[in-house]
């Protein structure tokens, strides 16, 4: 991704209320808010515009993050029609400041952003079905930028819902592998900018530590793992059938581990040293 020059603009003051970001050299803007703010976020002249918006709060059954991604010809009317859900309490939109999104521009937009919220896998999508759109070349063209810039501006306006677990490393400290070992089971992984990523056949023990009872955690963690089809069950280990990404390495070690491990000292390299000793170099 290349590199870019973000102007935020906080209308009050607060980076939690309502602000605006724009990328240099390009046309698109986003406007985001909470839910609490919801008619000073839609008062904007932004809102009368046609673009692609996205609703993000917590899933009331499973308790898991959601995330809403729509276009409208009319963002602020389109908006007004979500507010029977209750899901949701922030909101962000992207607009063209040169007006040239079509309805089959946003409807392309739309598609390709379910499919990376999908694909990403870090919250329950409530979109009952993609659009999507088709596009002469030229114009997928233009619109794939598009989606670059709203790729890139999301994370920073709270939004990283769309981020996939399994994000390619990218500094010298992320590319480096690191190995969590525990009897006969082996884990893999990479540091990630939001904590430390375990790759697909990474291996976890299959029977608990007792601490877990005092502290419930990591089981909870193996649980919800197991429950959302990322560690399975064999009969030797648990297998994690995808990149899982972890808050941090401790996080990361107490699942492989079945208890309370320290991340520092349990992830080491291929010479042995630890990640403890590899952050003091």
């Amino acid at each position: 991704m290349p590199s870019a020059t973000i102007k935020m603009f906080l209308v009050h003051g607060d980076p939690k209320r309502l602000r605006t970001a724009e990328l240099s050299n390009w046309t698109g803007k986003a406007v985001a808010g909470p839910r609490s703010e919801f008619d000073g976020v839609l008062a904007r002249d932004e809102a009368n515009k046609s673009g692609i918006y996205f609703l993000t709060g917590t899933d009331t059954e499973t308790g898991k993050p959601a995330i809403y991604v729509g276009e409208a010809e009319n963002i602020r009317d389109r908006i007004k029609t979500h507010l029977g859900k209750d899901f949701w309490n922030q909101v962000v939109y992207f607009i063209s400041k040169d007006d040239n999104l079509t309805k089959a521009h946003i409807r392309y937009l739309e598609g390709k952003l379910i499919d990376r919220a999908q694909q990403a896998g870090r919250a329950v999508v409530t979109n009952g079905q993609s659009s999507g759109g088709r596009l002469p070349e030229s114009d997928r063209e233009d619109m794939d930028i598009f989606l670059e810039k709203v790729n890139q501006l999301l994370p920073v306006l709270g939004i990283e819902l769309l981020v996939p677990a399994s994000s390619r490393a990218e500094g010298d400290h992320e590319k480096r592998i690191l190995y969590c070992d525990i009897k006969t089971i082996r884990a893999v992984g990479h540091l990630s900018p939001n904590g430390l990523v375990v790759l697909k056949d990474s291996q976890a023990v299959p029977v608990e530590r007792a601490s877990t009872q005092k502290y419930p955690w990591p089981h909870n963690m193996r649980e919800r793992l197991k429950e959302e089809g990322s560690l399975v069950v064999q009969p030797d280990c648990l297998l994690f059938a995808r990149d899982v990404e972890f808050s941090s390495p401790s996080a990361a070690a107490a699942v492989i581990h079945g208890g309370h491990a320290n991340g520092l000292t349990s992830w080491k390299d291929n010479q042995g040293k630890t990640l403890k000793e590899i952050e003091a170099i």
